[in-house]
């Protein structure tokens, strides 16, 4: 079976930067389940592995553009520190969701100055071109109600 939209992938992965410092790995844990065609992974890496079949291994650079952006500073913006009412010590590296005209967005405090909180919006990985190391571990047919959310069930998926 190859990978093809519609369908559930199992793979395993190491991610690095450009220096080679892991940033991420499915090693030592279940392989990363996510259903192909959906978005539910960055779209390089989506594209990279359609048509690709259990046993596949490969390795590959996405641009950001193929991966989570690039980095837009329009999206790093100063905020009183009463807009977190409720939060006693905010430091460099917390991450908060916010209310966005898209939606519920991520953003990480990368400076405090003063009164004034300095958050940025930009996804941690924006503008980063990333390596992966990837071996497909399994491929099936995705359930009725997995298409109809969206998303994989059950081990390396989402549990509801």
């Amino acid at each position: 079976m190859q990978i093809a939209n519609d369908k559930v992938v199992m793979i395993h992965y190491t991610l690095t930067n450009e220096e080679g410092d892991l940033l991420d790995s499915s090693k030592d844990q279940d392989p990363l389940a996510y259903l192909h065609g959906f978005g539910n992974i960055i779209p390089g890496l989506e594209k990279a592995l359609t048509g690709r079949s259990i046993g596949d291994t490969f390795k590959i650079e996405i641009a950001p553009e193929d991966g989570y952006g690039v980095r837009d500073n329009e999206m790093v913006q100063s905020v009183p520190r009463s807009a977190f009412e409720g939060v006693d010590d905010i430091e460099p590296g917390m991450q908060f969701q916010a209310q966005s005209p898209d939606g519920i967005q991520l953003v990480t405090v990368i400076d405090i100055d003063g009164d004034e909180v300095i958050l940025d919006g930009n996804h941690p990985m924006a503008g980063i071109t990333l390596h992966f190391d990837v071996e497909v571990t399994d491929i099936r047919e995705a359930t009725h109600e997995e298409l109809e959310h969206g998303h994989v069930h059950g081990a390396g998926g989402h549990h509801h």
